[in-house]
């Protein structure tokens, strides 16, 4: 593939290869979760009639090229133009191009994904990951797995580390993937302590992961809650109910979705007599826990 049959590729179309589908989209432009990072708020913009791309968080956009280059950096690999053609001859169907839309474009319904493996983590691009954010492998393979799974509309197989939930699904993430295989839900983590007197609430599990590395690898006392969605706050009431737990611990986001959550959590632990403890103080002025962690670390 040239250079001008790379940059006739359409930008939704490289993202799309990423598992990456639109937050909000018009006939105009598109924005998405940077897939350089995990958000929660869609930064990165796609200008649908330049067919160009510009990150907000990364302070750095341009065409396909650079796009794919970005991406193969991200993976620490050749991100020179000839590697980025290479890419996208490979990974791209060269009968797809660019065209001027004449009409908005209608929302697609996300890709059924497939769990296909679960294994120990061995992939170097995971364990990359996990450094990038802070954690050693030791600690993340206590929770965690790598899982392979299927995009069934692209045929493409990805690899990412898994949280296995309550609900028998998993949450997968790697440094361009953030979902669910199968029915988004909690995880639960049991403590060190037998009948212990607090139950722990993280919004996502490298913030819990960054507490345990904080902690020499040391495994929590208390119980311990993921959420891995605020959507998914109603489902830790029956494990609450009756329990015991004198105190619950809160380590959700520094932002506008965790304030506007603490009250649902608080009316959670009221519900059971359970003390409120928010932990947020821990790790300001950062966004959560693991933005913290890093921070220390100079990642």
């Amino acid at each position: 593939m040239n250079i001008e049959k790379a940059k006739t590729i359409p930008v939704a179309c490289i993202l799309e290869t990423l598992n990456q589908q639109p937050v909000n989209s018009n006939e105009k432009e598109s924005w998405y979760l940077s897939p350089f990072r995990s958000e929660k708020t869609a930064s990165f913009h796609v200008h649908t009639h330049k067919n160009l791309w510009f990150d907000f968080g990364e302070a750095k956009g341009g065409d396909t090229i650079s796009l794919v280059q970005a991406i193969l950096q991200q993976l620490g690999q050749d991100d020179s133009v000839s590697a980025a053609l290479q890419w996208l001859d490979k990974n791209i169907d060269g009968t797809v191009t660019y065209q001027r839309p004449d009409a908005p474009e209608q929302t697609e319904q996300p890709p059924v994904l497939t769990l296909k493996s679960v294994s120990k983590i061995k992939n170097i691009a995971l364990i990359h990951y996990l450094e990038k954010r802070g954690i050693p492998l030791s600690v993340a393979e206590r929770v965690l797995k790598q899982i392979s799974f299927a995009n069934e509309k692209t045929g493409k197989t990805i690899f990412a580390l898994g949280l296995l939930t309550e609900e028998e699904s998993f949450e997968a993430r790697n440094s361009f993937f953030k979902g669910s295989i199968g029915k988004k839900s909690i995880s639960f983590i049991r403590g060190s302590q037998p009948k212990p007197s607090g139950i722990n609430i993280f919004e996502g599990i490298f913030d819990y992961l960054s507490v345990i590395t904080q902690r020499n690898g040391q495994p929590l006392k208390n119980d311990t809650i993921i959420l891995n969605s605020l959507n998914c706050m109603k489902q830790i009431k029956p494990y609450l109910y009756e329990y015991g737990y004198q105190f619950g611990y809160s380590w959700l986001d520094n932002d506008e979705a965790g304030r506007k959550a603490t009250p649902k959590l608080i009316e959670l632990f009221k519900a059971e007599n359970i003390a409120f403890c928010p932990m947020n103080k821990v790790y300001q002025p950062y966004k959560d826990v693991n933005a913290a962690h890093m921070a220390k670390l100079e990642l």
